[in-house]
Parts: C-alpha cells; structure tokens; sequence
C-alpha cells in the first residue's frame, strides 16, 4: 500500500551543504542563531514566516502557561520510567509526552477544530451565539465531549483562560475565537443543563487561531511546553527520587476483586 501521493520526498523546512545551513530560507548561523528567540524560531519552522510582535507573545504565553501541571499522570509516568532506568532520561520524556491524548494535553487540538466549525458555521458575519449553540447541540446529540470545557478543580474558570484573554487583548489581536470560546461557554448550559466554564485547553486555541497559529498544529503547543515541564521534573527525581513513592502510594490503596486461584488440597488425591 501506498501512503501519500509523493514518490520523492520532498522538504521545503531545511537543507545544508558543506559551508552552510538553511532553515526556512534563512541562514541558520548567520541569521538565527543569537538572533531569534526559540518561540520565534518554532514559529518560523511551522509556518515559513517570521511571527509578528503580537503572534510572538501570544504563542509565549500559551507555553508559559501549559509548561507545568504538578504531578499530573503524564509527569508520574515519566518519574516513575526514570526511577527504572536512570541512564534514559529521553525514554523518560518520551514516556510523559506518549500520553498526549484526547484528555490530556489534546483537548486544545479538538477544542481548536470546535471553534472553526462555529466559525464555518456563523461565515463572516452570522451570529456567533447562535452557531456555538447548534454546534453544542450536534456534539451532545452525537455523544462528544465539548473540549475544553470543566476542571476538576478550577469550577469557576481556570485563572489561565483570563490570564491568556488578557494578553490577546493588549496585543489587540483578531479576537473572533475569544468570541467563539466564550460563546460556546455560553450554550453548554442550555443544552447539557449545567455550566462547564473554560480550562487552558480551549483558551489555547482561542488565542492561537486569533494570530493565525496553524489548526493542525495545536497539539504541538502543550506537547513543546510539557516537554520542558518534564525535563525539569526528572532533573528534580535525579536530584529527589520519588518514582518508587509515586508507584508505592499506587498500590497501597490497591484492592484485588478479580477471580482468587482455586483452593488445592494438600492431602491424598481421591480415589
């Protein structure tokens, strides 16, 4: 089977010769290195363009603010591989990142591909109140969690999501997807009976698209940010080991209810 319709491969991202390094036009060490900031740089490999000022701090602020979540399942995963193998911290990071799914971390992927069907749905000058309701209704129905929304500890808001809002504001960024975000927020509870106020997940989004960040790329937002967030919490286990702990408090509470083995005797056999 053939995947993809290329039969030559093909990048547009980098290439080098014997004197020099070319990464998205530019020369890696006469134009980037000293010269960029690594934001501007993720930026710049994604796209091909340099960011504006405003796309720079937003997608700055989006990784400052998903860099670190405590000890989440993702984080004691990873302490947990380099407690067994202290000589493979990349096995390690590579152990919280696999986790990279639709609860964790990719809510911000599925939230983002939710704003642009409101967005689709309302085209340019439709009623985006009524666009998020209907796009509401359709997930409920279908049986889909609305991405994005609730926290199992910050009920009123996450404080990220106005912390983030607050900065595209004073970039004065195009805000359509705030818009969007919020009014999503609005319609859940007349369509699930319950508020579920936003989380950093859809706020991440929110902000992004307004600077023009790509949909497909989303993921890779909290999956760049948690990488440094790992890194630094398996510098602490080397320093601090608590990977054994973390595995030792798992099963301490642990119940076993499956079937016990059969009961043999000890005696003769029966005749």
């Amino acid at each position: 089977m053939k995947i993809g319709k290329e039969t030559i491969p093909r990048t547009a991202i980098s290439t080098s010769d014997e004197h020099s390094i070319t990464v998205r036009g530019a020369d890696l060490c006469r134009d980037l290195i000293g010269k960029i900031s690594l934001t501007e740089y993720f930026y710049l490999l994604l796209t091909g363009s340099r960011p504006s000022e405003n796309a720079t701090a937003i997608l700055n602020a989006t990784l400052v603010a998903i860099t670190e979540h405590g000890l989440v399942p993702s984080v004691q995963a990873s302490r947990m591989t380099l407690a067994a193998a202290p000589d493979a911290l990349q096995g390690a990071v590579a152990a919280g990142i696999l986790g990279c799914g639709s609860v964790i971390l990719g809510a911000a992927e599925t939230a983002g591909r939710m704003f642009s069907e409101v967005s689709e749905r309302a085209g340019n000058d439709g009623d985006l109140n009524a666009a998020a309701l209907a796009v509401v209704k359709e997930y409920r129905a279908a049986k889909r969690a609305i991405p994005g929304y609730g926290h199992p500890l910050h009920k009123a808001r996450d404080p990220r999501v106005d912390a983030l809002f607050s900065v595209a504001r004073d970039r004065a960024i195009n805000l359509r997807y705030v818009a969007i975000a919020e009014a999503v927020e609005r319609a859940i509870p007349q369509v699930i009976g319950k508020e579920l106020k936003l989380n950093v997940s859809a706020a991440i989004p929110a902000v992004l698209l307004g600077v023009g960040f790509p949909l497909a790329a989303l993921k890779g937002v909290p999956i760049l940010a948690r990488t440094a967030g790992l890194i630094a919490h398996l510098t602490e286990e080397l320093e601090r080991p608590i990977g054994f702990a973390l595995s030792y408090q798992a099963t301490r509470e642990l119940v076993f209810d499956g079937v016990p083995a059969a009961q043999t005797g000890t005696g003769p056999a029966s005749e």
